[in-house]
């Protein structure tokens, strides 16, 4: 038992090895301001997802110019039209430009178009359907700010389902708290970094210290009990950190540059590796996990910074939103601690499954360090 719960953690760790360093970037977001009142739609899609789909380095020289962006106006927007469909129950509405160019939000330059909506009869759009890029990336959302009547409020629209009835987005607090609380567990689960931030903290409450007495006895190692007091502090530190600077970005207070934050993210998975082979940075693992939880924070309000400025729903909305983090992280606690206290119990854990786990962690996050820093 012990050797297989072992063989599956070397699995883990060459997993992480090997995974697409993509998944520790910001999500892959698309951003759709609907304002019924003036009927306008805008759609900013950032530059990164469109060369996926259109040729946009026409010279590979690997950077988008102004003159190219230019060249390809016609083929970007001929993209964003066909995958944004606004209709009612006469039929299709109508797409007229009004103005195209760049917008910028926290990731990076966006390509943003800007439509007048002239629907049958004159009538107002009741559905808008979306399904940029989904084939591509499951993981890709289209996040929606509604404008109607003077109020704002928000929606997501995913893979699953890419039509958003719009007369029911007259959409109550709960609608907005369940749509953020789901979009919260996932941005947690698919954010390869902070799982492996998460992995790195749990394993010095699974490690078999003993304690040596004043007249040189040696004794036992630690209970379960300790070891789960020390993971709920951990996870505790990590969750008020994380809470606060998330809400303070996603406010608007602070809101620096994400490139750095997701530097300084991987940066942490690193030195929360080595401090668990070499305390540098001391062995109150609590203290490391808020600390570093301070900027992980801001990683996950990328989500919502660049969506819900000035909406008067987004007190709902951060809220669903961090508790879906902290249920995401509750979720991951549940099935990882069991797995490795388990495994503890083989002599070949300390002596190579959790060197290994640190060695892979190590390499993969000083690899986004550097891959990130070539981006700033």
């Amino acid at each position: 038992m012990n050797r297989f719960l072992f063989l599956r953690l070397l699995l883990l760790a060459a997993f992480s090895a090997s995974a697409s360093p993509a998944w520790a970037h910001k999500a892959s977001d698309a951003f759709i301001y609907l304002d019924l009142d003036q009927s306008t739609v805008r759609v900013d899609l950032a530059l990164r997802d469109l060369a996926l789909e259109v040729p946009l380095d026409r010279n590979a020289d690997r950077q988008v110019s102004g003159a190219e962006l230019r060249a390809a106006r016609g083929e970007i927007t001929g993209y964003l039209e066909q995958g944004l469909v606004l209709s009612n129950h006469s039929g299709n509405c109508t797409l007229q430009g009004e103005q195209w160019g760049l917008s910028t939000h926290s990731d990076g330059p966006y390509a943003a178009a800007r439509y007048l909506v002239a629907c049958p009869n004159g009538q107002a759009p009741e559905s808008l359907t979306y399904t940029l890029l989904f084939d591509r990336d499951p993981l890709h959302r289209g996040l929606v700010s509604l404008t109607y009547e003077g109020q704002e409020t928000l929606a997501v629209i995913a893979p699953g389902d890419t039509t958003l009835a719009l007369a029911a987005t007259s959409f109550g607090n709960a609608r907005l708290f369940g749509t953020f609380l789901y979009e919260g567990i996932i941005h947690l689960l698919i954010g390869l970094d902070h799982i492996l931030f998460l992995l790195v903290l749990m394993l010095p409450a699974t490690i078999r210290r003993r304690k040596t007495t004043e007249a040189g006895n040696t004794l036992g190692a630690a209970g379960l009990k300790p070891r789960l007091l020390e993971l709920v502090g951990i996870v505790t530190a990590f969750t008020v950190a994380h809470s606060i600077t998330l809400g303070l970005s996603a406010l608007g207070v602070v809101r620096p540059p994400i490139a750095w934050v997701e530097t300084i993210i991987a940066l942490s998975v690193a030195l929360a590796a080595l401090n668990v082979i070499w305390p540098i940075l001391g062995r109150k693992t609590w203290k490391l996990a808020f600390g570093f939880g301070l900027i992980h924070g801001f990683g996950f309000a990328s989500v919502l910074g660049d969506l819900t400025t000035g909406v008067s729903q987004l007190a709902v909305a951060l809220a669903g939103f961090n508790l879906g983090v902290e249920l995401g992280q509750v979720a991951l606690v549940l099935v990882v601690f069991p797995l490795l206290y388990l495994s503890a119990r083989s002599r070949f854990y300390e002596r190579a499954a959790v060197p290994v786990m640190l060695m892979a962690v190590g390499a993969l996050s000083l690899y986004w360090v550097l891959e990130r820093v070539a981006e700033i």
